[in-house]
């Protein structure tokens, strides 16, 4: 195992992982950001360096110190040679199985592998498969021979104008209770913890209504994902985080973030947002793997 020290061996693992892109893309972000300034204080392991094989990305242990805050406890892992990794994941000092965990990436490959190490590690496990999308932009400038111009909508890519009672505005952390409440990942003390950490962290939008809080939002995670949207029930179904999300990816795609989602395999008007605003759905899957001690 080989801890990456220092801005120059991350910029080497990044411009490894942007070779590797659909598969590598939940890890790829995570990189992208621990670059630029590793805001929430992650490190990355390899097996070996620089020809690595696996990269497995998690908090400080000084940051772990909650056994059952999973948002938290969360791994992003990568893997060139899937069928060789899980020695080097069974290590000890990789993953904690005595935590409640998460493990995310985008290789849906690596299920196997995680699901023998749950299962000689007691840890009850379940699985989230979701479409993956990448932004056109994005696109372009990291992966262009992922670029198919047949399958981007043939609009501009921009969102219908919607009424001048909301304001595009950003989110505070007075605000995570409403979000968290309307988050299907969250609903806990816990969950509300990490989505102050990421309003504080990176760039968040949302639009107010009438009475000036907000009624529609989405925000970004440690990996850069764009995550997290909601809109208030009384106000859905009339584009208004169609809108959010174009101003936001506007505004980090000239920050140079990468630009992402997944979106749930069920969630039909997601789907079609995504193809209207000029995301294309990747060939790769997003993975999570939630893992609980027995």
């Amino acid at each position: 195992m080989f801890q990456l020290q220092g801005a120059q061996m991350l910029q080497t693992l990044e411009k490894s992982l942007r070779k590797s892109l659909p598969e590598s893309l939940k890890v790829y972000g995570t990189v992208f950001h621990m670059i630029q300034g590793n805001p929430f204080n992650l490190k990355a392991l390899v097996d070996k360096w620089p020809d690595f094989n696996t990269v497995v990305i998690h908090p400080q242990e000084e940051d772990m110190t909650d056994d059952l805050d999973h948002y938290t406890n969360t791994y992003q892992i990568y893997s060139k040679d899937v069928k060789n990794c899980q020695e080097f994941l069974s290590s000890p000092d990789v993953i904690n199985w005595k935590q409640t965990l998460q493990i995310q990436g985008t290789q849906s490959t690596l299920n196997e592998v995680i699901q023998n190490l749950a299962a000689t590690n007691s840890s009850k496990i379940k699985r989230s498969q979701n479409f993956l999308y990448m932004a056109s932009e994005t696109i372009k400038n990291l992966a262009p021979s992922l670029m198919d111009i047949n399958k981007l909508s043939p609009g501009d890519g921009k969102p219908k104008p919607i009424n001048k009672m909301f304001k595009l505005s950003a989110l505070n952390v007075n605000h995570a209770a409403l979000v968290d409440k309307f988050w299907l990942f969250g609903g806990n003390e816990r969950s509300q913890k990490f989505i102050k950490r990421c309003i504080q962290t990176f760039p968040t939008f949302c639009l107010l209504g009438p009475e000036g809080s907000p009624v529609s939002w989405d925000l970004m995670d440690q990996t850069g994902e764009l995550r997290i949207a909601g809109t208030l029930p009384e106000y859905r179904g009339v584009g208004l985080i169609s809108y959010i999300i174009y101003h936001q990816t506007q505004t980090v795609h000239k920050l140079g973030f990468p630009v992402y989602s997944h979106v749930d395999k069920s969630n039909k008007i997601m789907q079609k947002m995504s193809y209207n605003l000029h995301f294309m759905l990747m060939p790769s899957e997003w993975n999570q793997w939630h893992c609980v001690p027995l």
